[in-house]
């Protein structure tokens, strides 16, 4: 199978651009309420991942102690802990769900190294899912209320 198939693309996916200060970082990952997110440069190019670690870990370096010093903080000074290897449009699944082994979501470039969208573990997660109970689906809201009316207390009747 193709990863396309999994591919959430670039313009569904909320992403930083490399020239971004830490605050417009801080904001972005708020409002999207990510732990994690792209970097890339204005011509469209996988730069790597941030992680709110990673920028909480720079604030406590720096001593920020408000937001404005943060507009001046250029996000290219954030070291980045994590080395999230952006995939390839022709990589197998094999080679994807290893990739997905460490990190919420796989980015992927075509060949000239352009970003162009994520494969969140979550995908992956729900094509192994289905490969291992073939005519089982995982509907998001089925799947779970099935899980949890397991694990309620049998309620005692009354006699």
């Amino acid at each position: 199978m193709n990863i396309l198939h999994f591919l959430t693309p670039k313009s569904e996916v909320a992403y930083l651009y490399d020239d971004f200060s830490l605050r417009q970082a801080l904001e972005k990952m708020e409002y999207h309420q990510y732990s994690s997110i792209p970097i890339i440069t204005r011509e469209g190019r996988y730069v790597g991942v941030i992680t709110e670690g990673d920028l909480l870990w720079h604030i406590k370096s720096q001593d920020f102690m408000n937001l404005r010093m943060a507009e001046e903080e250029p996000l290219s000074e954030v070291h980045r802990r994590t080395n999230a290897q952006a995939v390839k449009v022709g990589t197998s699944i094999e080679d994807l769900v290893i990739s997905a082994m460490n990190q919420n979501f796989v980015p992927v470039v075509d060949d000239r190294d352009m970003f162009i969208g994520i494969v969140k573990r979550k995908e992956i997660i729900r094509y192994c899912y289905e490969l291992a109970f073939p005519g089982r689906t995982v509907d998001e809201g089925g799947l779970w209320s099935v899980i949890n009316r397991k694990r309620q207390p049998v309620q005692e009747q009354e006699g």
